[in-house]
């Protein structure tokens, strides 16, 4: 798939709470065709003191109105930079970069997304909808203020809820809510997450022989697979995130699980 290295305007900047926002994005050229999983390379042109590009997860796209959306958490001085981005603001983006899930032979799946893991699940179940495959949807999240767009999942699907202070949804760990006690009545699991909660994910699948698919979050400073820095162990031997991933059938990883 084409890469592009374009600048794109602020059309939107929607602050979810004090450490999450969504940036709407737009072009006066037609935007390119992106798929669920796949992510951008965003410069942080507003902060002399950040270099790198950020990698960020293509949350959504509106081609009716030629919108792409990216939803971010604020973790250190480059999202923090971001999240100032005011509309009509420009931003260089390197995208879309990285691969795709497999949504062939299913017609029942489950996603599940814990805090800003959401970010990619959004646009995978919109695509699972248009493909009239039925889906369930679990998100997860310390607290109410972890629980990300929970009604624009239900557009797509019946949604679940975990929380750990049991604030929104279920209390306890977004891995032990109750719809995971069906599993075994869903073709595939997609998720994304923390590394441990989409290792338990991994585990419960393959104890239950469900087929599943994880969104790796790893460190992908050039997204081109030139540094290096984001390397995950494989069957295949190392590969690089960016380039062979995000995405992963968790049978190619060799994790301890």
């Amino acid at each position: 798939m084409k890469k592009y290295i374009n600048d794109l305007t602020v059309c939107s900047n929607r602050q979810l709470s004090d450490d999450y926002f969504i940036l709407g994005l737009t072009s006066s050229d037609v935007l390119p065709e992106m798929l669920p999983g796949q992510f951008a390379e965003i410069k942080v042109d507003n902060n002399p003191n950040v270099f790198l590009r950020r990698p960020i997860s293509i949350h959504d796209v509106d081609y009716t109105n030629n919108v792409l959306y990216v939803l971010v958490k604020i973790v250190g001085q480059g999202t923090q930079s971001l999240s100032t981005l005011k509309v009509n603001d420009t931003v260089n983006l390197v995208y879309p970069l990285g691969n795709t899930f497999n949504m062939d032979g299913v017609t029942n799946v489950i996603l599940a997304g814990g805090g800003c893991g959401i970010a990619p699940m959004l646009y995978l179940a919109r695509h699972l909808h248009q493909k009239k495959i039925k889906t369930t949807i679990l998100l997860g999240g310390r607290t109410t203020i972890d629980i990300l767009e929970s009604e624009e999942f239900k557009k797509y699907g019946d949604v679940f809820v975990s929380t750990d202070d049991g604030s929104m949804g279920e209390k306890g760990f977004i891995t032990n809510n109750s719809i995971m006690k069906q599993l075994s009545s869903f073709q595939r699991l997609y998720c994304c997450g923390p590394l441990p909660m989409m290792k338990v994910f991994a585990a419960i699948a393959k104890q239950q022989q469900v087929d599943c698919e994880v969104s790796l979050e790893n460190t992908m400073a050039c997204g081109i697979g030139a540094c290096l820095c984001c390397v995950t162990e494989t069957d295949k031997g190392n590969k690089c995130v960016c380039t062979e991933g995000p995405v992963f059938n968790i049978n190619q990883l060799k994790w301890q699980i």
